[in-house]
């Protein structure tokens, strides 16, 4: 099959004619109809996430069942079908939960083995791990799911349970940040968007943000806008970024009783990061991670699809093939997180 393939940290990707993966006995061999670029394939290629090599990027998919294991009986060839980033094991406590996201033996396509930047990829434990696709949710706009927009629908639904009426802010507008914008918009909520960039503000804007707080010097004027657009603070932030900053003014910027999410990953010496703790005590705050969404919990996500409150296709900005994927990835390192949309892939 072809392949987008990279062999050192940082290294070019090329196409490369390789081996088909080998079906596992519990597990899919996928046909790749659609694949998203994702911020986090350029973290793996750049060397801050930390990858096997060679490797073939690529998390984000949809596409149809070209061979099951002997031990798989909840798909078949032919299904239409995509999977969450992390594969979980489909045996430890908290698969049996319905809680892969967070499974201690967890693989994940493009990271710890061969991604989707290919014409077929494997999903481990696929009774576990694969998702149905209903017929009204298109390949490219399950393409855009696997990472970025089942995150946020996550963080937003079961970390932070948002409801109708509830204020929620949202720092950086990247790909995370606009499905947040989006998704909460659709679960009801007045959403206040945050950025360095007018462009993004404005596409948050588009996607449903009423209010818009440009990202200054000043941190303690930044979290005085959002409060007062709130209307006392908000009921829920989610720092999509990633950074020190940004999570600590998202926590300020609660009113009391409120929730933070941390979706942005924290990298470097942002992992220790403090935050107002006293804070976080008095006004009874909480504080969650947010780590990818598990194939029980895309049912509601994409009855929302189907049914038109969400559309992730608004998302999708360019289409592509596998060597635009590698050249798309490149492209990364001269660039913030996109805001022209996901590119999407077909191999």
């Amino acid at each position: 099959m072809r392949a987008v393939v990279y062999d050192e940290v940082g290294g070019r990707p090329g196409i490369r004619e390789v081996a088909v993966p080998e079906c596992p006995p519990d597990g899919a061999l996928v046909r790749v109809e659609a694949t998203g670029v994702c911020r986090s394939d350029w973290h793996a290629w750049r060397g801050h996430d930390p990858v096997p090599l060679p490797m073939i990027p690529g998390h984000e998919f949809a596409g149809v069942v070209a061979e099951v294991g002997l031990k798989v009986v909840g798909f078949a060839r032919g299904d239409r079908v995509t999977a969450p980033f992390v594969n979980g094991c489909g045996r430890c406590e908290w698969c049996r939960r319905g809680d892969a996201q967070v499974c201690p033996h967890q693989t994940q396509p493009g990271f710890t083995r061969a991604g989707s930047f290919a014409e077929y990829v494997v999903v481990t434990a696929a009774d576990t791990n694969l998702v149905a696709l209903p017929d009204a949710v298109s390949m490219d706009a399950a393409a855009s799911l696997g990472c970025r927009f089942a995150t946020a629908f996550r963080a937003l639904t079961v970390s932070s349970r948002v409801r109708p009426g509830d204020e929620v802010a949202v720092f950086g507008c990247g790909g995370v940040g606009l499905s947040a914008v989006m998704i909460a918009t659709a679960l009801g909520a007045s959403v206040t968007a945050v950025d360095l960039s007018d462009a993004a503000l404005d596409r948050a804007r588009e996607l449903g943000a009423t209010h818009r707080v440009r990202v200054t010097d000043d941190d303690a004027a930044l979290e005085r806008a959002i409060i007062e657009s709130t209307g006392g603070g908000a009921h829920v932030s989610v720092d999509a970024l990633g950074s020190a900053r940004t999570a600590a003014s998202a926590v300020r910027s609660l009113r009391r009783r409120g929730s933070h999410v941390q979706v942005g990953l924290m990298l470097g010496g942002d992992d220790t990061a403090p935050l107002p703790w006293g804070r976080v005590i008095a006004w009874e705050l909480t504080v969650a991670g947010s780590h990818g969404m598990s194939a029980r919990d895309y049912p509601e996500m994409l009855a929302m699809i189907a049914d038109g409150r969400l559309d992730p296709a608004a998302l999708v900005g360019s289409v592509t093939d596998l060597e635009g994927a590698a050249d798309a990835l490149v492209a990364m390192d001269a660039s913030r997180p996109s805001i022209a949309g996901i590119t999407i892939a077909r191999p």
